[in-house]
């Protein structure tokens, strides 16, 4: 009986073994240079000149915050319910809720244009979110006394997907991220996602573009895309590894229950024919 037990303790230690052997070989060593940022020079300073080409502009279809204010509050009201907050199930946070509380804002016009009590009509699109508070602001002189006027573009958004901690939709309040800055939204890379092949998908002036960036090389800052435009998405896709080793897993997954399941069977017979 003893002997039996030993046998039986015997055969699932070699088949847990097997299952490390198994598993455990789907995953392959990862390089250092293959996961380490901005790879480049070894000086201890290197200096570079900061430029931003791109400028965000207003269009068609984005939602405008435009606070107002003057010395007269009630009046002001007029101007700012359109910034009151409702309920809605459109998610861009990371939180669990499913819903969060989103302005209504002014919403631009396929003709650039947006509508405000008093003013009317009016024309923002192509224009900075700064100048065209300014514009505003010109036009409420004739309604309010020494009045302000801050414009903030609500659905300034990028997409984040594939190999990240927290893939999801990021909205930009301050209408300005880079590619660094949206992945530390999103928990960084995954240890399997490809750090040499990040896709950023664009659409802009009736055209998408695709492009494919290297961030484990330091001329990522030299790159038009590396401050990121409005709805642009990012992909990051999975090393081979971890396909392979999913698909691997798929296959023995059933594999390996079965010989569980039969080594199982087989020791409570072995234990109750020894008795």
């Amino acid at each position: 009986m003893n002997l039996s037990r030993l046998n039986f303790r015997a055969l699932s230690c070699i088949l847990a073994i097997a299952v490390f052997a198994i598993f455990g070989g789907t995953m392959s060593c990862v390089s250092p240079r293959s996961i380490v940022y901005f790879q480049g020079d070894t000086l201890s300073v290197y200096n570079q000149p900061v430029v931003q080409s791109y400028i965000p502009t207003i269009q068609a279809n984005d939602l405008l915050s435009i606070v107002v204010g003057s010395l007269n509050t009630e009046a002001n009201e007029i101007f700012n319910t359109a910034n009151s907050f409702t309920t809605t199930s459109i998610n861009y946070s990371t939180t669990s809720s499913g819903a969060r509380l989103q302005p209504l804002g002014y919403l631009v016009n396929p003709d650039g244009t947006i509508e405000m009590p008093l003013i009317g009509k009016m024309k923002v699109g192509g224009m900075r979110t700064i100048d065209a508070a300014d514009s505003i602001r010109v036009k409420l002189q004739l309604f309010l006394k020494e009045p302000s006027v801050i414009v903030r573009n609500l659905n300034f958004k990028v997409s984040v997907l594939g190999e990240v901690a927290r893939p999801a939709v990021y909205v930009i309040p301050d209408e300005k991220i880079t590619i660094p800055e949206v992945l530390s939204l999103a928990g960084d890379l995954t240890i399997y996602g490809r750090r040499d092949n990040v896709m950023i998908i664009r659409e802009e002036n009736g055209s998408r573009s695709y492009v494919r960036l290297n961030l484990t090389d330091r001329k990522i800052f030299d790159s038009p895309y590396y401050y990121l435009h409005k709805n642009d998405v990012i992909y990051i896709e999975p090393i081979k590894t971890r396909i392979n080793a999913t698909d691997r897993n798929a296959q023995l997954v059933p594999i390996i229950t079965s010989i569980v399941a039969a080594i199982g069977t087989l020791g409570i017979l072995i234990l109750n024919f020894t008795k």
